[in-house]
């Protein structure tokens, strides 16, 4: 959804994963976009502003400050926007459809306004993330329809250069979710299997990300402490949050939905996460999640 194109020789190592942590406790809140019953929320920076996006049909994106102060953001004369990310800059990150139903990604705010962030000779982008240094994270595609597999990278706006992550093992593609301002990256990739992984890199080290007893894992964001969070989906088909830090998951579930998915798409440095979940109307709502007093928050 995210100029020259350059390759990242990474000389990759493949880590496993460990066991679920001792929990952390949150409060959870409820967004919903007014008269709307599809709200998803995709990042959250220091600041507690928030980047989402309304409307299952046609996708509007937004920015949050809570409880309800939202601000429209949509690129001029899409058909279609979603904002994934903001930076504790306010600068924020996501995609739109064009009226030729083209999927470009963007970049939003100080010091530039709207920013298209396309790589070269490809047919679809989407930006996920950005980090407070000028780096985004993203995925291309060479169809149109986005029909055959990503290809992650990490796009420098100030240089204008991309740079293409390749990961051992993802013939069916990956896309890069999220970038911190240590340059450590998430995301996810299909194998050989058409089972997804989720995956966090860190200075040439590919660590892959597998919830226990999950059938599927993605990784959607991270923060500059290196938590990860994301989805994965059980033995019995539902899906739920997690949150991965110090080498352990935790599951997250919205209390106020119906079991079968909540997502967490976001995390920020103070242990806030964001996404949505599924509520008892199958309604999509958006949650926010806040550790409580005195919960342990990771360095």
């Amino acid at each position: 959804m995210k100029l020259k194109s350059l390759a990242l020789f990474l000389g990759l190592v493949v880590l496993a994963s460990l066991p679920m942590s001792a929990q952390v406790s949150y409060t959870f809140q409820t967004v919903k976009y007014p008269k709307d019953t599809f709200t998803q929320l995709l990042g959250i920076n220091n600041s507690a502003r928030i980047a989402g996006y309304h409307g299952a049909a046609v996708n509007r994106g937004f920015t949050l400050i809570l409880p309800k102060n939202f601000t429209n953001e949509n690129y001029p004369q899409s058909a279609m926007t979603q904002v994934t990310g903001i930076n504790n800059k306010d600068r924020s990150s996501g995609f739109y459809v064009d009226s030729n139903n083209v999927t470009h990604g963007f970049t939003f705010g100080p010091p530039v306004n709207w920013l298209t962030v396309d790589f070269p000779g490809s047919a679809f982008n989407q930006l996920l993330s950005l980090n407070d240094i000028g780096q985004a994270s993203g995925y291309y595609s060479m169809s149109v329809d986005n029909t055959t597999p990503d290809f992650p990278y990490i796009y420098d706006q100030f240089g204008g250069v991309f740079e293409v992550i390749t990961i051992p093992g993802a013939v069916g593609g990956a896309q890069a979710t999220g970038i911190n301002n240590l340059q450590q990256v998430c995301g996810f990739y299909i194998d050989s299997n058409q089972v997804n992984h989720g995956f966090l890199l860190t200075a040439g080290t590919l660590k892959k990300l597998d919830a226990p007893n999950s059938t599927f894992t993605q990784a959607l964001g991270l923060n500059n402490k290196g938590q990860v969070v994301g989805v994965y989906t059980d033995q019995s088909g539902n899906m739920h949050g997690f949150v991965y830090s110090k080498g352990k998951f935790q599951i997250i579930d919205d209390p106020h939905g119906n079991g079968t998915m909540t997502v967490v798409n976001g995390i920020n440095d103070n242990g806030q996460l964001v996404g949505f979940y599924v509520d008892a109307e199958t309604h999509t709502d958006g949650l926010v999640a806040t550790p409580t007093a005195g919960a342990e928050i990771a360095q």
